[in-house]
């Protein structure tokens, strides 16, 4: 389908999913964001904080540029997680995810708490530390997006468990996950690219009481017709959005360019 075609503005149901189509990205990321604030503010009303999951990478830049500019949001009450991080990359390598969230969130809103995935040193020690953080609140929210292989988080097609037991857990990352860290211009090389990471998984996941996902951009089409209108299924693990509560997908017309509209 031509992008040319696809009526904007309109909310569709895909599931239990609801879905919103936007003409650009900078409208899709200042929707989410204002949608995100109300959601937090309500937290905040109702509990006197929130607790929020962060994801980063390209397809969260406007999201996340809005989201920080939102005017009626005290981040002095908001607790910030993030939700992967590669082994073996410090908090400053230019590529890494804490590195992402301390300069356009954390160093901006100041949040009440930030709290980071360490990818560096014991890994099942971390695993253990971050499970119970995340096990003493709820998560109000989790910006969940997905990837060009249809992955949540790190969740990848080989690793991804609806039913997975664990809270995190260490993966081994695939071959068209690592090559689009390459394709969005993080890394140099393949080579480069760090072979494994810690991520939230699917089911640490689906603990969050609503999921923004913010999914714009052509090579996310087939990715996106995938987690709408294929099966459910972890080889296409961004289809569990289907099955949650409260999920609100964010497309450009770019990346519903193949759904069957």
């Amino acid at each position: 389908m031509a992008t040319s075609t696809i009526a904007t503005g309109k909310a569709m149901q895909y599931g239990k999913a609801k879905v919103q189509i936007f003409a650009t990205r900078a409208d899709l990321g200042a929707a989410a964001a204002k949608d995100a604030a109300a959601l937090i503010e309500k937290a905040i009303q109702e509990r006197g904080s929130s607790r929020v999951m962060i994801a980063t990478g390209n397809s969260q830049l406007d999201v996340v540029k809005e989201l920080v500019k939102q005017p009626n949001i005290d981040w002095s009450k908001v607790d910030i997680f993030h939700m992967d991080e590669y082994v073996g990359v410090d908090e400053n390598h230019p590529a890494g995810f804490r590195r992402w969230i301390r300069e356009r969130v954390e160093n901006i809103v100041h949040p009440r708490t930030m709290n980071y995935i360490n990818g560096e040193g014991d890994v099942d020690a971390e695993i253990a530390r971050y499970t119970k953080l995340l096990e003493e609140g709820p998560l109000d929210i989790a910006f969940v997006g997905i990837g060009e292989n249809g992955h949540i988080a790190f969740n990848d097609p080989p690793v991804a468990d609806f039913n997975d037991p664990k809270m995190l857990k260490r993966v081994t990352l695939d071959e068209g996950c690592r090559l689009q860290q390459v394709n969005e211009g993080h890394f140099e090389s393949m080579a480069t690219v760090p072979a494994e990471a810690i991520t939230v998984t699917c089911r640490g996941l689906l603990r969050a009481k609503a999921w923004i996902s913010c999914v714009p951009e052509a090579r996310k089409a087939k990715a996106v017709r995938c987690s709408l209108e294929g099966e459910i299924t972890t080889a296409c693990p961004g289809s569990i959005a289907r099955t949650h509560e409260n999920v609100s997908i964010y497309l450009d017309t770019e990346s519903a360019s193949l759904l069957s509209l």
